[in-house]
């Protein structure tokens, strides 16, 4: 029986404006979580048709049970996501168009690539969050805290729900396909992908929203675009980006913990990876004790300050 909870959150967009810049004191992460929202919906959306194809071929009924929670918990981020892009778009209507891109390169995809592949980009994609989201949610003090608490907590909840399923999507790839070498094999195109999508997120920010209220070029979130703008400032008679200042949005943190981080990531494309093994984040295990206790989990820096 499959350990998974499907938690239906709903997030407070619709109430008052969501600011782009929702955490002022690091505008780079604020674009950068921004993007993830947009490559969220499309991604979550293509686990719904994928595990829709694949469902009725499973045979094991533990395994059968596995993929209804984690369909469930992905279709349940979708939503929420859409609720937050909603409402970037109500400020910003130029970015319908870049959240119509993003969305249609997963179509593109859930249509020219077979089914092995769509569970091996699952797969592969999956695994690098435990390590990745360890990273900041570690660090929720400067990136989530600072922020507006309907997007930082739709985030905290992201994460930590991808922590807990963090075996649920290889464990649906083993089952179906078996071929771990083809998994990592499809690992650079499938990250090729995931990067594409981000950077035509990116490029939307940059068109779509003023720098004025964004503060930063969006595609500061590329360590190779911030390693070629610095270069350019190096020249003289340079070219460097008008897009706004290019910001690295986890340079205040430590750099063993960041290269932890990529090291888990490498880990987590071999034939051999246990998501189960992986280091769990302090901050996921209080937020699942503090959801059972009943705690508004949608609030999570605000809703016991009427209380203190």
């Amino acid at each position: 029986m499959t350990d998974l909870i499907v938690r239906k959150l709903r997030f407070a967009f619709a109430d008052h404006p969501v600011p782009f810049l929702w955490n002022e004191a690091n505008p780079a992460f604020s674009s950068m979580a921004n993007a993830v929202s947009l490559l969220a919906i499309g991604f979550e959306k293509m686990i719904v048709s994928t595990m829709a194809d694949v469902t009725p071929t499973i045979t094991d009924p533990a395994i059968a049970e596995e993929a209804d929670a984690f369909v469930r918990q992905e279709g349940q981020h979708s939503m929420a996501h859409r609720g937050h892009a909603k409402a970037l778009i109500k400020a910003y209507p130029g970015l319908k168009e870049t959240l119509n891109e993003c969305n249609a390169m997963f179509d593109r995809l859930v249509a020219e690539t077979p089914l092995r592949y769509r569970l091996a980009y699952t797969a592969d994609l999956e695994a690098t969050f435990t390590p990745v989201f360890k990273l900041m949610l570690d660090h929720d003090d400067t990136l989530f805290a600072p922020g507006d608490d309907r997007v930082a907590s739709l985030f905290l909840w992201h994460f930590v729900e991808e922590v807990e399923h963090r075996s649920s999507a290889l464990i649906i790839y083993d089952a179906v396909v078996g071929d771990p070498w083809y998994r990592m094999r499809m690992a650079p195109s499938i990250f090729k992908h995931v990067m594409s999508v981000i950077k035509v997120a990116c490029e939307g920010f940059n068109k779509h929203i003023p720098l004025a209220e964004r503060k930063v070029d969006a595609l500061s979130l590329f360590s190779t675009y911030r390693g070629k703008q610095a270069w350019r400032r190096r020249i003289p008679f340079g070219w460097p980006a008008n897009q706004g200042p290019v910001l690295d949005a986890f340079k205040h943190l430590p750099k063993g913990e960041i290269l932890t981080a990529v090291n888990g990531i490498v880990r987590s494309q071999l034939p051999n990876h246990k998501p189960a093994h992986e280091k769990i984040p302090v901050l996921a295990e209080e937020w699942f004790a503090r959801y059972d206790q009943g705690y508004d989990v949608t609030k999570w820096y605000t809703a016991d300050e009427k209380s203190a």
